[in-house]
């Protein structure tokens, strides 16, 4: 049998009591009583559109009692002991055993007290005589009760949410010690997930980085329940895409630790609700691994417990993220002072020089450019073409936008060596500087214009993609490695073109170099350089006679 008295839904936020009650005479006399209990609703603050008594759903037999526990949302059970498929303190045990939220109120028509103790040692919040009851008494009764249940559940929580921090806080102090041990990046990261997902933290932990030259999410380690989760789901930081608007990559895109309180129920969390839940995972929190200006990923923790993850439990993980963070540029840093290697992106770009890239696919040559100088209004590039002719090669520059003049320096038994004007990439090179890149060379063979991109290990090498795809939509990304810089025996000449020339020395200096002023019999003129460089000659000269000066007195002083 199953009754409302009230067909209300419980988004009104009135009260919600569940009686479960055979008999019909002291189930009407309670109903009866809870309709005029308005002063309840005032005493109790269950939402502030309740407007008015409590809503009861009565039950005749605990199964259906219990279903309707399960089912619906109850504040309070007032629970007759003798039932026709339950008796005694065995009927509160089996409530309590579905449910041991919802407080309960048991009623009884004996008037021997010890049964009501027994009830309450047993899990009921207090006990009511039948036939002892008055309307005064119930309200009271359901009332401190609902009271007494909201205290145990806070001080419930609050312990529990306490013995997480300190639960935490032993993981992040193991984590630290992790850190101080560790020798490559790979061990860290490893270390990191399996202290994150042993048996006394969190069901499943995993770091992962974006792909250069994609908006995918790759993971780099990972430890717990995983079952295949990570290659069963496709996570990215493209906002435009439901893939990119979860935690991982929100949390990369913007910054900032993303809780996903509860993944069956965040719209959000839908691409991956499902194996999420396969896994038994209920709760997620994404760190992002981030140091100044370096994205090196995002940490995400999942939990079997829904809203696990608590604003002082976060605050503790996103200082875990930054130790994290940390501890990789400092790893970083110290391979590239070690090892002197160096990261290299490789692109391809289809619209500068397009005649130049016809002309290699048609007479299978070769264009290297070997060194970029900027000057103040335009772009110095210098290098050397192989099996074509000077006419052939000064016809294409000549039909290319975005290139000026080009002056033939050297000429070698299979080709030449030139010099171009080259207004049209200053934008492109200013971007890569920016962002601490160098273009280290390019080549246009075989019907293509390739550069490759120098970058310190450590740099956030999808930040530098962007860069360059923004300033020139046509670049294609290719490839990424890391490879040694070239020998540098002799440290002060580095030194003196990095920290002692301005930038308008440094520019002479290198101009003049790859022109052929030091060369005898001279490529370039004093003359000719000053007006590549839009400068007057005897600012030139100043530039250049300054540099020489610099770099002899570091060369002879050492």
């Amino acid at each position: 049998m199953h009754e409302r008295s009230q067909d209300v839904d419980r988004e009104d936020g009135n009260l919600q009591i569940l009686l479960i009650e055979d008999n019909p005479g002291d189930a009407r006399l309670i109903e009866e009583m809870l309709k005029d209990a308005e002063e309840l609703a005032q005493r109790i603050s269950i939402d502030e559109s309740a407007d008015g008594a409590p809503e009861t759903t009565r039950e005749t037999r605990l199964e259906d009692g219990i279903e309707t526990l399960e089912s619906d949302p109850v504040d309070l059970v007032l629970l007759d002991l003798n039932l026709p498929d339950s008796e005694g303190l065995h009927t509160l045990e089996t409530v309590s055993d579905r449910d041991d939220e919802t407080p309960v109120v048991v009623l009884t028509g004996l008037r021997d007290q010890q049964v009501g103790v027994q009830a309450i040692q047993r899990g009921a919040e207090d006990f009511l005589v039948k036939d002892e009851v008055t309307s005064e008494l119930l309200i009271r009764t359901i009332h401190h009760a609902i009271e007494r249940a909201r205290q145990k559940r806070e001080r419930r929580q609050q312990r529990e949410q306490l013995e997480a921090l300190n639960r935490l806080n032993r993981i992040g102090h193991d984590i630290t010690h992790a850190v101080i041990t560790t020798e490559t990046r790979e061990e860290l990261e490893q270390r990191v997930c399996d202290r994150l997902a042993e048996p006394d933290a969190y069901r499943f932990a995993w770091i992962g980085g974006v792909n250069p030259g994609s908006d995918r999410v790759v993971p780099n380690a990972a430890a717990g329940v995983e079952d295949g989760y990570l290659e069963d789901v496709e996570i990215t930081v493209d906002e435009n895409s439901h893939s990119g608007r979860g935690p991982s990559g929100t949390a990369i895109r913007t910054g900032s630790v993303q809780v996903m309180s509860d993944v069956h129920s965040d719209p959000d969390y839908e691409p991956w609700r499902e194996e999420a839940k396969d896994r038994g995972y209920q709760s997620s929190v994404a760190i992002p691994i981030i140091h100044e200006d370096l994205v090196y990923g995002v940490l995400n923790v999942y939990s079997t417990l829904p809203n696990a993850f608590t604003g002082p439990e976060t605050t503790i993980l996103a200082r875990i993220g930054d130790v994290v963070a940390h501890a990789i540029t400092a790893i970083e840093r110290r391979d590239a002072l070690v090892t002197d290697s160096v990261i290299e992106l490789e692109f391809r770009i289809d619209d500068l020089a397009e005649p130049l890239i016809a002309l290699s696919g048609d007479q299978s040559c070769r264009v290297e450019i070997e060194q970029l100088i900027r000057g103040d209004d335009t772009l110095l590039a210098y290098g050397s073409a192989h099996d074509v002719s000077q006419e052939a090669f000064s016809e294409a520059v000549d039909e290319s936008d975005g290139i000026g003049e080009v002056r033939f320096l050297a000429a070698r038994r299979d080709g030449f060596e030139f010099e171009l004007v080259a207004p049209a990439a200053v934008s492109l090179l200013e971007s890569i500087a920016t962002h601490g890149g160098r273009v280290k060379s390019a080549t246009i063979e075989n019907g293509e214009f390739r550069f490759v991109v120098e970058l310190p290990r450590g740099r956030d090498t999808r930040q530098m993609i962007e860069v360059i795809k923004e300033d020139h939509n046509d670049v294609t990304y290719l490839a990424q490695r890391t490879t040694e810089r070239s020998d540098r025996s002799d440290v002060s000449t580095p030194s003196v073109l990095e920290n002692e020339l301005t930038s308008k020395q440094r520019a002479a200096l290198e101009t003049a170099y790859f022109a052929g002023y030091f060369d005898w019999p001279r490529e370039s003129t004093g003359e000719d350089i000053a007006d590549r460089l839009g400068i007057a000659p005897a600012t030139f000269n100043q530039h250049l006679r300054t540099a020489e000066r610099k770099f002899f007195d570091s060369v002879f002083e050492e």
